[in-house]
C-alpha cells in the first residue's frame, strides 16, 4: 500500500512538473511580434530590405521573420567577446546554468551557495539586506554561461528556460521614472514599492551589465529554435529601453560613469540597425575621451585610489579600443588615449607584489593569480615592444625585469620600496595620496610589506559595501582609520586625506619618503619611511599642531602566532616557513602599547582574525608626539637582536634618526 501511494505521488510530482514545463514552453510560443521594434529600427539599413518592404506592405509576419533570417546571417559587424568557433564551458559556468534551470540564481559570490527565488521567480527576494547581492542578482550573470552551454549542447531546454526568465524579468521588472540620485543612495529609508525596485533592476550600472552581456547571449542563441521571430522583437525593444536609459541617466562620475560609457559604445556598435545607434557610441566614446583625461592622473594613477578598480578601467578603456578596433572606428580616440593607458599599465605593474598580488587597499579584493597573469598576457600583446611586460606575462620565461626598483607616483600617492622583483624580495607598497572618491578609504599612510614569499602586514580590506544598518556597520568596520598601519587622534576616521609627497628618492642604499597628512583640526601627521641597506625599515611618526588627545600608532599583522613584549615595545611574529619579522617601537615616555582587535578581509565577506597592536601617548596642546617604528624582516627571527632607535634632530624642514642594530649604529637624515 505504502509502495502505491509513494508512486501515485511520483507520479502526480511528475505530471505537475510537465505541465509547468508545457505551459513555460508556451509562454515562450506565445510571445506576439511588437510592432513597436520596426519603430526603432532604420529599415534604411543595408540588409533590411526585406524588412521594410514586408513592413510597407502592411505583412509584419514576415517582416519579423525577414528580420530575425537577417540577424542569423549578418555580416560586417563583430562581438569580439565571443568566439563561436572556440567556446568553452568552466566547470562553475556548467553549475551556474544548470541551477538556473531551477531558478537558483548566483547573483555573488559572497553569498554561496546561491539563493533560489522560486518557482514563480521572485525578483525582489533579498535573502540578506546587502545592497550588492540584489543589484547583483539584476545582472543575471547566469545568462550568458546558458548560452554558452546551449552552444556547445544544442540542448533546447537552456535556450528555452533563457527566453523565459528573459521575458518574466520584462514583465516583473517595468522601468519607472524616479529621481537619478536614488539609484545611488545605499540608505533605503523612505524608498519603497516601486521607486524601491527600480533603484535596484534598473540602476545605471547593473543596465549597463545587462547591455553588454545581452549581445554575448544574442550572439550565443540567435540560432536556436527557441529564439523566434516574435521573440526577437521583444528583445530589441527591451535592449533599447535600456540603451535609452543609461543616455538619460548616466552616473555622475568614477568607474561607474566608465562602465556605462564603454557599453554604450557596445550597444551603438553591435546593433547599429537602432536609428539611434551612431548616438549610443558616440556619446560612450565622447565620456570615455573625456574621463580618461579627468579621472587618471598624469602619473597613470585612477582617481578612486584603488588598486582593484584602476585594474577593472584600464579593462574598460581597453574594451572600447577592442570593439573599436573589431568594428573600424579607432581613429575615434586619440593617440592620448592609448599612451594613458599605458601609464595605468605601467602604474599596475609597479604597485605588485612577486606573487602579482597586489594591496587591497580601500575596496579592492586579492585578485587570482592566473587572472593577473591573464592582464599581462593581454597588455603584452597590446604593447609588443615592452619587454617588462612580456616579462611577466610569460612569468620570466621572457623579456626582461625592469631596470629600477623602487619606484613613487607622487601625484596619486602610491609608492614601492622594493630590493628584488622575484619571489623572496623585499617590497612595501605605502598609501598617501589625495582626497580619493567613493571607494577610497580614511587609510592615508598606510602600507603593506612582502617578505620572502609573504605578505606580513595585509590591509584590512572592506568585507561589504553597504546595505540595512547592521551591514553598514560591518563595512565601517573595515573602512576606520584605526585599522590600518597609520596613526589617529582619538582613534577617530581622519577628517582629512589631502596627503603631500615632501621628499621622494628613491636611490642609493636607503630610499626615503616623506608625505604628510592635515589628519584632524590642528593636528598634522608627517610620516617619514627610511629602507635602510635595502633590508629593513625605520619609520618616523610625527603629530604636530595644537590638537589635544591621545595620539594611537596602529600597525595590524598577518594572521598567526606573534609575542608581543609590552615592556620593550615590541612584537615578534612565530609564522611558518621563511618570513618573520620584528617591529619595535620607540616612543615618548609613557607611550602605552596596547593589543587591539583585528580583521583582514581579502574576498567579499570573508574575513581572518589577526594580531593588531596600537602604541598610544597623551598629546598636550603644541607639544609635537613623534614615534620611530623599526621594522625588521627575517627568515627565521633572531629573538636576541637588540634594536634601539632615538630621533637626534627634528625640525620643520629635517631630520636626524640613530638606530643601533646589534651595536652597529646608523644615522638617518634628510633635509626637505
Amino acid at each position: 500500500m505504502k509502495k502505491i501511494t509513494s508512486l501515485l505521488l511520483l507520479l502526480c510530482f511528475v505530471c505537475l512538473w510537465a505541465e509547468a514545463q508545457e505551459k513555460k514552453n508556451e509562454s515562450v510560443q506565445a510571445v506576439a511580434f511588437n510592432k513597436e521594434a520596426f519603430d526603432l529600427l532604420n529599415l534604411n539599413y543595408p540588409g533590411l530590405e526585406k524588412v521594410k518592404d514586408a513592413c510597407n506592405n502592411g505583412n509584419m509576419e514576415d517582416a519579423t521573420r525577414f528580420l530575425l533570417e537577417y540577424y542569423r546571417v549578418r555580416k560586417g559587424v563583430v562581438n569580439p567577446a565571443v568566439d563561436l568557433k572556440n567556446i568553452s564551458v568552466s566547470k562553475t559556468e556548467q553549475q551556474w546554468a544548470d541551477d538556473a534551470l531551477e531558478h537558483t540564481f548566483f547573483a555573488h559570490k559572497g553569498y554561496l551557495p546561491a539563493y533560489n527565488y522560486g518557482k514563480d521567480i521572485n525578483w525582489q527576494y533579498w535573502p540578506v539586506k546587502d545592497n550588492e547581492l540584489r543589484w547583483q542578482l539584476h545582472r543575471h550573470k547566469w545568462f550568458t554561461p546558458m548560452g554558452k552551454v546551449y552552444r556547445i549542447t544544442k540542448n533546447e531546454k537552456y535556450a528555452k528556460e533563457w527566453i523565459y526568465q528573459y521575458l518574466d524579468w520584462i514583465k516583473k521588472n517595468p522601468l519607472k521614472q524616479i529621481s537619478p540620485d536614488i539609484y545611488e543612495i545605499y540608505d533605503l529609508e523612505g524608498v519603497t514599492g516601486i521607486a524601491e525596485n527600480v533603484r535596484f533592476a534598473w540602476r545605471p550600472l547593473e543596465t549597463s551589465h545587462r547591455l553588454q552581456d545581452q549581445i554575448n547571449q544574442f550572439t550565443l542563441f540567435v540560432e536556436s529554435p527557441s529564439f523566434t521571430p516574435s521573440f526577437l522583437t521583444e528583445f530589441l525593444v527591451n535592449y533599447r529601453r535600456h540603451a535609452d536609459h543609461i543616455l538619460h541617466n548616466y552616473s555622475k562620475e568614477g568607474n561607474h560613469l566608465l562602465f556605462e560609457a564603454q557599453r554604450m559604445l557596445y550597444a551603438g556598435a553591435f546593433f547599429p540597425e537602432f536609428k539611434e545607434a551612431a548616438t549610443w557610441r558616440k556619446s560612450g566614446i565622447d565620456i570615455l575621451n573625456r574621463e580618461i583625461k579627468k579621472q587618471i592622473y598624469d602619473d597613470g594613477g585612477q582617481y578612486e585610489l584603488d588598486l582593484g578598480y584602476h585594474v577593472g578601467c584600464i579593462e574598460i578603456f581597453n574594451k572600447a579600443l577592442l570593439m573599436a578596433d573589431a568594428n573600424g572606428f579607432r581613429d575615434e580616440f586619440p593617440e592620448s588615449y592609448v599612451a594613458t593607458i599605458k601609464k595605468m599599465i605601467d602604474f599596475s605593474m609597479n604597485l605588485r607584489f612577486p606573487d602579482y598580488s597586489s594591496p587591497c587597499f580601500s575596496d579592492a579584493r586579492q585578485g587570482s593569480r592566473q587572472a593577473e597573469i591573464n592582464n599581462f598576457k593581454k597588455w603584452s600583446e597590446q604593447f609588443p615592444d615592452d619587454e617588462s611586460l612580456r616579462y611577466f606575462a610569460t612569468q620570466g620565461m621572457e623579456g626582461k625585469l625592469p631596470q629600477y626598483l623602487s619606484k613613487g607616483f607622487a601625484t596619486t600617492g602610491f609608492f614601492a620600496f622594493r630590493n628584488g622583483w622575484k619571489e623572496d624580495a623585499t617590497v612595501m607598497i605605502l598609501k598617501a595620496g589625495p582626497q580619493g572618491e567613493w571607494h577610497c578609504q580614511p587609510d592615508n599612510g598606510t602600507f603593506e610589506l612582502w617578505f620572502n614569499g609573504k605578505n606580513l602586514f595585509p590591509d584590512s580590506g572592506s568585507y561589504v559595501y553597504g546595505g540595512d544598518d547592521e551591514v553598514q556597520k560591518q563595512r565601517d568596520w573595515f573602512r576606520q582609520t584605526a585599522v590600518h598601519n597609520t596613526l589617529t587622534l582619538d582613534n577617530k576616521n581622519l577628517e582629512t586625506t589631502q596627503s603631500v609627497t615632501r621628499l621622494w628618492n628613491p636611490k642609493g642604499d636607503v630610499p626615503v619618503l616623506v608625505t604628510e597628512n592635515p589628519g584632524y583640526k590642528g593636528l598634522k601627521h608627517r610620516r617619514s619611511v627610511f629602507f635602510v641597506d635595502n633590508s629593513y625599515f625605520v619609520i618616523v611618526d610625527e603629530a604636530i599642531g595644537n590638537a589635544e588627545g591621545t595620539v594611537n600608532l596602529h600597525y595590524q599583522l598577518a594572521e598567526g602566532e606573534v609575542k608581543i613584549d609590552k615592556n620593550s615595545s615590541r612584537v615578534i611574529t612565530d609564522y611558518p616557513g621563511e618570513s618573520n619579522v620584528v617591529l619595535q617601537c620607540f616612543g615618548p615616555k609613557g607611550t602605552e602599547m596596547i593589543e587591539e582587535e583585528g580583521w583582514y578581509s581579502l574576498f567579499y565577506r570573508e574575513r581572518a582574525k589577526r594580531p593588531a597592536i596600537a602604541f598610544n601617548i597623551d598629546k598636550k596642546s603644541g607639544t609635537p608626539v613623534r614615534y620611530v617604528t623599526v621594522i625588521y624582516p627575517q627568515k627565521k627571527v633572531d629573538v636576541s637582536k637588540k634594536i634601539s632607535a632615538r630621533i637626534k634632530k627634528a625640525m620643520e624642514d629635517k631630520l636626524e634618526v640613530e638606530v643601533m642594530i646589534d651595536g652597529k649604529k646608523r644615522t638617518l637624515k634628510y633635509q626637505l
